[in-house]
């Protein structure tokens, strides 16, 4: 197959990041409504619709979004009209969390419709790391890419971190805890504890590789974590700002050790930590300056993270 012949839609913004980083870019013809990244994307059609308004309060979109999964409906819909147009060679989506984007379920409805074209669907399941890393090889494999490089150069930015925080005791190791959804509270998980334990901190409540589970506030209080930080699931810095207003005009919230020593923070969810390709190496160098300002600084103050 050669390069022209590739017609790739990616319906899932990890994805996209995924083609880009291995040189992908110009085989891309159309893209999901969340896909923003790299700039130059921005250009391509846009082949998904959510079902919800995204400016809604976090409470109104968690009950949105359970309606719509409860009724069986995806929170995406997918414009076939558009794929059509299109007549991709192949689709990358997901199949990790029904939330993130455009189920595997939906693709393949979408794609048994088309008539111009029977495009092969490439779907992703990543939980940890190195299924992120597995990712961007198989992707490579399917386009005859050379993937070496560009994993090597993203784990040898892992490695430095790891080595950097070898010297600290379990004493200069924060507790943290990350916060993916402030109503209901959820704490994130999958490939985050990971990330956490890698930057030189110790993650609270949540497993790696597993899904985010609730928090009641209770514990949270309980637990008194040494470090807190807002990485809401499709945010950005300032709406997570305002997201994270909710929970900082609780009563309890002042008491809090993190909030004392003011090492509460925001990040940009959106463009970091819930994205998993290659910018997961972009978020763990985030999550090293916010936990070690000693030991890190690479620069991503005021537009990864503030300090709340």
């Amino acid at each position: 197959m050669t390069d022209s012949d590739v017609r790739i839609v990616s319906l899932i913004p990890g994805g996209t990041e995924i083609l880009a980083v291995l040189g992908l870019v110009d085989a891309i013809v159309g893209r999901s409504h969340e896909c923003d990244y790299p700039p130059e994307i921005q250009n391509r059609p846009i082949c998904t619709q959510a079902r919800l308004n995204s400016n809604a309060s976090s409470s109104e979109i968690h009950d949105e979004v359970n309606n719509l999964l409860q009724s069986a409906l995806s929170i995406y819909q997918i414009k076939t009209d558009v794929l059509e147009q299109l007549q991709p060679t192949h689709i990358l989506t997901q199949d990790q969390c029904d939330v993130c984007a455009v189920s595997l379920d939906e693709v393949e409805k979408a794609v048994a419709t088309l008539i111009h074209s029977q495009p092969q669907i490439i779907s992703l399941q990543p939980n940890v790391l190195q299924d992120v890393w597995a990712d961007i090889d198989r992707v490579g494999k399917i386009f005859g890419v050379d993937s070496v490089k560009v994993l090597e150069n993203l784990e040898a930015r892992v490695k430095i971190c790891q080595q950097r925080i070898q010297g600290l005791s379990l004493d200069e190791l924060p507790s943290v805890t990350c916060i993916e959804w402030t109503d209901p509270l959820m704490v994130a998980a999958n490939w985050i504890p990971e990330l956490v334990n890698l930057a030189g901190g110790q993650t609270l409540f949540s497993v790696t590789g597993q899904p985010s589970p609730r928090l009641p506030w209770e514990t949270l209080i309980a637990s008194n974590p040494d470090i807190i930080i807002f990485m809401p699931c499709g945010f950005d810095l300032n709406r997570t700002r305002q997201e994270a207003n909710l929970l900082t005009q609780l009563p309890e919230w002042e008491k809090l050790h993190a909030t004392q020593a003011g090492r509460v923070y925001i990040t940009d969810g959106n463009s970091y930590f819930n994205r998993p390709g290659p910018r997961l190496v972009d978020s763990l160098e985030i999550l090293a300056e916010i936990l070690h300002p000693e030991i890190f600084q690479y620069g991503y103050k005021g537009t990864g993270w503030e300090p709340l």
